[in-house]
């Protein structure tokens, strides 16, 4: 059965032959402009939102939705038809918000640091199941006192979207023709899958490329990101370098600081060298505690010396702020690993109801 976002208006236009023409548009406009429930859609006969409710009913169901402490970042773990789970992190800021979404359940990418890597794969979500996280969020995002609209989409969460390329690249079609979200506010993250950082480079839209880097020497890589095996950094380079010269976009390089293994100055020294030849944008990310790793995070003020190390040797650094850590909702830390006890009764990580937005800013980048 097809659901309320997998379905394109080429498609819903046929499943509605039956009613009139404007029927699509209101319904359209309603779903990826307002962010609003079938039900909620007044301008359409009960009857029609009745239909529309059996016939193409939600992906999501909400299994807990978790506050961090600061307000600031909420949660979401989602049920899909089949019973997997998915998480959806929404971060607000002062003006705007920013949603994370996943693209897989699970991930097979085996990196040994990251949660969603040691939980395993389990499958691919599909186009509806990936837009209806941002609809979601964004109808968060909008309540409360200071409202604010998504205007910058992550795909980070649970997954490699490179893995799942065709219903990630409908996804990002679908956010920008229909929701109206600019190619500069989507960035596709990757750990380094080269044929999918190709095809990217094909598409019309110049989408920003954020890779998840973490070591520039092939023998740390290998440990860190076992996929490094079959696309080591020389053959990632260079198809980095074809994507810059095809859409001119800023790159990116995700690095996630880990005590005595990527924070050494001979780190910084690779790292600045493999960054400035592709002109890429270094995030600085301390390693967040996750059960399965036991190496702890790189110190805050190692985090800042490596920076100053790679900015002096001419590379672009920032530490990225992290958020929503007492949550489990920061980079390398979503798993639904905790669904089970939600569902089942169990102790989950500060619910709230779906209609508490945190009013506090909190930058990015210090």
């Amino acid at each position: 059965m097809s659901t309320r976002y997998q379905v394109d208006r080429a498609e819903l236009g046929t499943l509605l032959a039956d009613q009139p023409r404007y029927r699509v548009d209101q319904i359209w406009e309603g779903w990826y402009s307002q962010f609003r429930h079938t039900a909620e859609l007044s301008t359409l006969p009960k009857a029609l939102r009745a239909r529309l409710d059996d016939e193409l009913p939600p992906s999501l169901e909400l299994v807990t939705q978790s506050l961090s402490d600061d307000g600031d970042t909420t949660k979401f773990l989602w049920r899909l038809g089949d019973g997997a789970t998915v998480e959806t992190v929404l971060m607000l800021y002062p003006d705007r918000a920013t949603v994370c979404i996943s693209t897989q359940a699970g991930c097979a990418m085996d990196c040994s640091f990251c949660a969603t890597g040691q939980a395993g794969f389990e499958r691919q979500l599909h186009v509806g199941e990936i837009v209806e996280q941002v609809v979601e969020a964004a109808r968060v995002a909008a309540e409360g006192d200071t409202p604010r609209r998504v205007s910058n989409i992550v795909f980070m969460g649970m997954g490699e979207p490179l893995a799942n390329y065709g219903p990630m690249w409908s996804t990002v079609e679908r956010l920008h023709g229909d929701i109206g979200i600019s190619a500069r506010h989507l960035t596709v993250s990757t750990v380094g899958i080269i044929p999918g950082i190709r095809r990217l480079a094909t598409e019309q839209l110049p989408v920003n490329l954020a890779v998840s880097l973490h070591a520039a020497n092939d023998e740390l890589r290998n440990e860190l990101v076992p996929i490094n095996k079959r696309y080591p950094l020389a053959e990632l380079a260079a198809a980095c370098q074809e994507y810059l010269t095809a859409k001119n976009r800023r790159l990116s390089f995700e690095w996630a600081m880990i005590e005595g293994v990527n924070d050494r100055d001979s780190d910084a020294r690779e790292l600045a060298a493999y960054a400035r030849n592709l002109r890429a944008h270094v995030n600085l990310i301390p390693l967040n505690p996750t059960p399965g790793y036991p190496t702890i995070g790189t110190s805050r003020a190692r985090v800042r010396e490596f920076r100053d190390l790679l900015v002096d040797a001419g590379a672009n650094a920032t530490i990225r702020a992290n958020r929503g850590t007492d949550i489990d909702a920061a980079c390398g830390q979503l798993s639904t690993s905790h669904g089970a006890a939600a569902a089942t009764g169990g102790l989950a990580p500060k619910p709230v109801p779906v209609s508490v937005v945190s009013k506090r800013p909190s930058p990015l980048t210090e």
